[in-house]
Order: C-alpha cells, then structure tokens, then sequence
C-alpha cells in the first residue's frame, strides 16, 4: 500500500504496510534517522515526532493513520520554539548519552508551541512520558525555562 503524507514539509509517498509503526516509516522507507527507538511501547519518548503539531509516538503509530497529514522529525523541526530550545539545551549542556534527545527536544517544542510559559507542573506534565536513562531531568526543566525567556525577548 502507498501512504502519503509531508514528511518535514516534503511531500512523500511510502510503498510500505499500512501497519508498519510510522517510526520504522520514517527511519528505513525515508532514511531519516533522528527519530530513535527505544522500547517499542510508547513509554520513553524517543520515538516523539510531532504529527499536524501534536507530539506523538511513532513507534506505535501506524504509518497508515497519518495518511494525508504532517509530520515532523527533529530533521525538520523549526520556528521560534524549536530554535529556543536547541539553543537553550546547547547552552545548558543538557545532553549526556544524547540517546533520548530527539524525543526530549520534540516534546519540549511541542510544549512551548503549545504553552509559552509552562510552569514545573506544565513541564512534569508534557515530558513525564520521556525518560532519560542519564537523568538529565534537572537540566531538561532548566532548558526549557531558559526557552520560555528567550522566546519572550
């Protein structure tokens, strides 16, 4: 079956099972490999893509339901809130591993698109399903703070 959607503003047209997780779409169909897997589950987050702006699990999504939508991949990721927070865990030096960091940053970007000024509690709240096995949690909040500053200025 072809299944088509955009693919980080590209058109794309998939031959693939209406079943396959859209996370091994995105990385074996398209050669996109950003978008991590990491318990085939949906509980650590590093699947996270964003699909029509809503942050989602790929590896649990099947390619066929985003038939005729958007897709986002941290390759393509972009805007005022994506900028922020790339500058901001770079800044911080989030990253240890690196491993989660694709869907960390996902779900952080779709957070701020969402909510300019999260709260602790708002942030608990949009990354609770990211796990990162480094426990960067600390540092993870203080980015996305620093994001939320600098997308005020």
């Amino acid at each position: 079956m072809t299944v088509s959607f955009q693919l980080n503003g590209k058109a794309v047209a998939l031959d693939v099972d209406p079943d396959m997780p859209l996370l091994w779409a995105i990385r074996e169909k398209a050669g996109l490999t950003g978008t991590k897997f990491g318990c085939g589950i949906a509980s650590c987050g590093a699947c996270t893509v964003h699909v029509d702006g809503v942050a989602m699990r790929s590896c649990t999504t099947p390619v066929s339901s985003v038939e005729g939508m958007k897709v986002t991949t941290i390759e393509g990721i972009e805007g005022k809130a994506a900028d922020a927070v790339q500058a901001s865990w770079q800044k911080l030096n989030v990253v240890q591993c690196g491993y989660c960091q694709s869907g960390q940053i996902m779900s952080a970007v779709a957070l701020l698109t969402q909510n300019a000024k999260p709260s602790d509690a708002d942030i608990n709240d949009a990354m609770s399903g990211n796990i990162c096995r480094c426990a960067t949690y600390h540092r993870i909040r203080a980015a996305i703070h620093d994001a939320s500053r600098t997308m005020e200025g």
